[in-house]
């Protein structure tokens, strides 16, 4: 008895196709996600931008770093010279101040006039052992009750180790008073110990410490606490020194070395 003839089955492939009961089967389509980033490969100018910008916050960085360590260094420098040196700024006194001349002229028809000569004897003390100063010229200005009553200057010097230099400077002075300025000094001239006159005096000044040397920075030096009196015909009147005071204003910057 023979075999019955296998059929082609309904599922089977023909010619390398799926069917299903002899219809090709569906192909699946590819799903898409349109939120999907597309890759789109980097250029070579973003790397090399890239890598300049990193480089420049490289650079950046050891510069900050940089400074920050060398301000530390001068920090600890100068802090180890204040131990080891305890350096003090220089002191001022006024010795003399002599009044040769104190004029105030007033008229109906002019402005009041003021007319000065002060001879004054100024001394500079340096108290360090280890600290010279180097004084640019000074200028000076004469105050009283804040009018402004003379000028003068003082000639550049130098200030050595542990040591007091005395100088002398004539300041003069010759000006119209407007109405506020002479009602003041005239208050002020008719006091009975005197009036007041404050000495107002700024330079430059340079310091040096063995091998280290400062930059020229300002210095303001104001004396108070003198009184005055108005000369009697030519002889000069000698102002009240006992109870002045002279106060330093100096400014210190940061020290470098100097070869």
């Amino acid at each position: 008895m023979s075999e019955p003839t296998s059929k082609p089955n309904g599922n089977a492939a023909i010619n390398g196709t799926a069917t299903t009961n002899g219809n090709p089967l569906p192909v699946k389509s590819q799903l898409y996600n349109p939120n999907r980033q597309v890759y789109r490969p980097q250029s070579q100018y973003n790397r090399r931008r890239r890598s300049n910008r990193s480089l420049c916050c490289c650079c950046c960085f050891w510069t900050i770093l940089t400074v920050l360590a060398a301000a530390l260094l001068a920090a600890i420098v100068g802090a180890a010279l204040y131990v080891l040196y305890h350096p003090h700024q220089p002191q001022f006194s006024i010795t003399n101040l002599r009044i040769a001349k104190m004029n105030l002229k007033t008229s109906t028809d002019s402005p009041s006039h003021l007319t000065t000569l002060f001879n004054l004897t100024l001394i500079a003390k340096n108290p360090n052992n280890h600290l010279v100063f180097f004084y640019e010229p000074f200028t000076i200005t004469a105050f009283s009750d804040s009018v402004q009553i003379g000028n003068g200057s003082l000639l550049a010097f130098d200030s050595g180790k542990n040591n007091q230099t005395s100088l002398r400077a004539v300041v003069s002075g010759s000006q119209d008073l407007d109405t506020e300025s002479l009602t003041s000094l005239r208050s002020g001239l008719k006091r009975k110990k005197g009036f007041p006159v404050v000495i107002q005096m700024d330079t430059k000044v340079k310091m040096k410490m063995e091998w280290l040397k400062s930059k020229k920075v300002g210095i303001r030096v104001t004396c108070e606490g003198i009184k005055g009196t108005v000369p009697a015909g030519k002889s000069p009147s000698v102002a009240s020194v006992i109870d002045s005071e002279c106060k330093v204003d100096l400014r210190i910057k940061i020290w470098k070395f100097s070869f």
